[in-house]
């Protein structure tokens, strides 16, 4: 397939993205403006220099960076102007539904209330509702470099907005931080109504998926990679229909993998693995959906079927009602239906 042709094609495919950090879709144009207009001076002198830097080792030096960006986000505004960038930019590559992840500790540990992020992203998905058609859900990520003790304290902040929150989510840095420090907090956030998702296997090892499942009785996996060194873990993925949330550009960016080529996704698809495709932190992993659709597809040489697969699996796996849902994939085959 040609790859004009490709693009287009993946263009047109009704999408959900189910794994982004409103944090990560901040662009350096952006992040340059709003520091200007916070007084904040950011430590390179243009964006040409600031984008040299989004070149990573591993997940803790994009932390790192993506920590020093979040620091010039003071006021509603700047939260709503982050969201609404990113509602824009997946508007135009056809994204339908999303469920985002925003890390409300790394704000309110620098002082900024809880009430003043969630107010800004929550304002943003409300208008792309009605202006752009866009359902979406919003995820609380924990930070699982800090304590469970700290993550108490987050929920604790998120109970007046409980309405505006949809689920809870286990995010930064992997290793040594398993999810099993994280029980008790996930079970008082199951028992707030709370859906559970948890970040497993992108760096870890596979048993941080089994935690995850047996410990956090997690609904979904974000990333997930490792599941297949451990065949019974695969088993029970594909008979529990679990889904894993992946993002291949992320992982390449990261060094979970040295090439694309190696990207595990095809291989789930194959095996019955309820895989989905996203694209993580897009402004500094060089690609939002319709980029990791496409590097992906060209890389592994995916086929159609195997694209409208993985569209259809991200509204299945999405926390869509099942009549929305059942709507979204008959676009999607109806979509596919339509190219032959």
């Amino acid at each position: 397939m040609e790859s004009i042709q490709l693009k287009n094609i993946i263009q047109g495919i009704p999408k959900a993205e189910l794994h982004l950090h409103i944090e990560g879709s901040f662009e350096p144009e952006l992040m340059f403006k709003i520091a200007q207009r916070n007084n904040i001076t950011l430590d390179y002198d243009s964006v040409a220099s600031l984008k040299k830097a989004y070149k990573f080792n591993n997940l803790q030096e994009f932390l790192d960076i993506y920590y020093i960006g979040a620091q010039v986000l003071i006021h509603e505004q700047d939260f709503f102007d982050l969201t609404w960038a990113y509602l824009i930019k997946v508007h135009e590559q056809n994204v339908v539904h999303v469920e985002i992840f925003f890390d409300p500790q790394t704000h309110t540990d620098r002082g900024i209330a809880f009430e003043t992020v969630i107010t800004g992203i929550y304002k943003a998905l409300e208008k792309a509702k009605s202006e752009l058609n866009i359902s979406y859900r919003l995820i609380m990520s924990y930070l699982r470099h800090l304590s469970e003790e700290e993550a108490f304290k987050t929920l604790e902040s998120s109970l007046p907005f409980k309405d505006w929150i949809h689920g809870v989510g286990l995010d930064s840095s992997e290793v040594g931080n398993p999810p099993s420090k994280f029980v008790n907090v996930f079970k008082a956030s199951a028992a707030q109504g709370y859906k559970l998702v948890a970040h497993a296997g992108e760096e870890g090892p596979a048993d941080y998926i089994w935690e995850a499942l047996d410990m956090l009785y997690v609904a979904r996996i974000d990333h997930g990679n490792r599941c297949l060194s451990d065949d019974k873990l695969v088993n029970r993925l594909v008979e529990e229909q679990i889904p894993l949330t992946l993002c291949p550009l992320s992982n390449l960016e990261l060094k979970v993998l040295e090439n694309l080529e190696d990207h595990p996704v095809a291989k789930m698809l194959d095996k019955g693995i309820l895989a989905t495709i996203h694209s993580d932190d897009p402004a500094y992993f060089g690609g939002y959906m319709n980029e990791n659709y496409y590097e992906t597809a060209i890389a592994l040489n995916l086929n159609v079927s195997q694209l409208e697969q993985l569209a259809a699996n991200a509204f299945e796996a999405s926390w869509l009602p099942k009549e929305m849902k059942e709507k979204h994939i008959k676009s999607v085959h109806d979509y596919f239906q339509s190219l032959e």
